[in-house]
């Protein structure tokens, strides 16, 4: 697998396992082989999982709006940044240069991008692993209501299994690539 795409937020959240296993992410990325893909931000789990794997010599590819480039988040010291005109497409943009896609703990953003992902794999527009890093239980209430969504009969089962959960950042890396 040549580029994973890492979802998470552009914030660190209130824990600090969450910066850990975002360092813990970008620096098994890099030593795996592997290219980021991400955001493009430098703030919040974003750039610590983009500063991880370019410490353990990782190529790293961000992807950012004009707007977000505009007010100064943009990682500066990346491998690589590609500046789109706007939300979606970035969303696109990260999909294509991508092999599979990790979800570390983030806000309404990140939720937005797991949700499209899923949605183009239930539609079959990719075949592309779709990890879950669930960071001391960070996506169990979300998890908890897809299990809801799929006995009220609003998801298929199978669909349910479009998405690879684990509370370690090596055995989702393991499960992904």
């Amino acid at each position: 697998m040549a580029a994973i795409c890492v979802f998470c937020g552009s914030r660190t959240g209130e824990r600090e396992r969450y910066a850990r296993t975002a360092d813990d992410v970008g620096r098994l990325l890099a030593e795996r082989g592997v290219d980021l893909v991400y955001g493009g931000g430098s703030i919040g789990l974003m750039g610590r999982c983009a500063d991880a794997a370019l410490a353990a010599g990782g190529n790293v590819i961000g992807v950012i709006p004009t707007l977000l480039h505009q007010v100064e988040i943009a990682h500066a010291g990346i491998t690589s940044m590609e500046v789109v005109d706007g939300m979606m497409p970035r969303k696109e943009r990260m999909m294509e240069l991508s092999d599979g896609f990790v979800c570390l703990p983030g806000g309404y953003g990140t939720f937005d991008e797991l949700l499209e992902v899923v949605t183009w794999a239930q539609l079959r527009l990719h075949e592309k692993p779709i990890g879950i890093l669930d960071t001391d239980g960070f996506y169990q209430p979300f998890l908890a209501l897809v299990d809801h969504l799929v006995a009220e009969g609003f998801v298929n089962a199978e669909n349910r299994e479009l998405m690879i959960v684990r509370d370690d950042p090596a055995a989702l890396l393991d499960a992904v690539l």
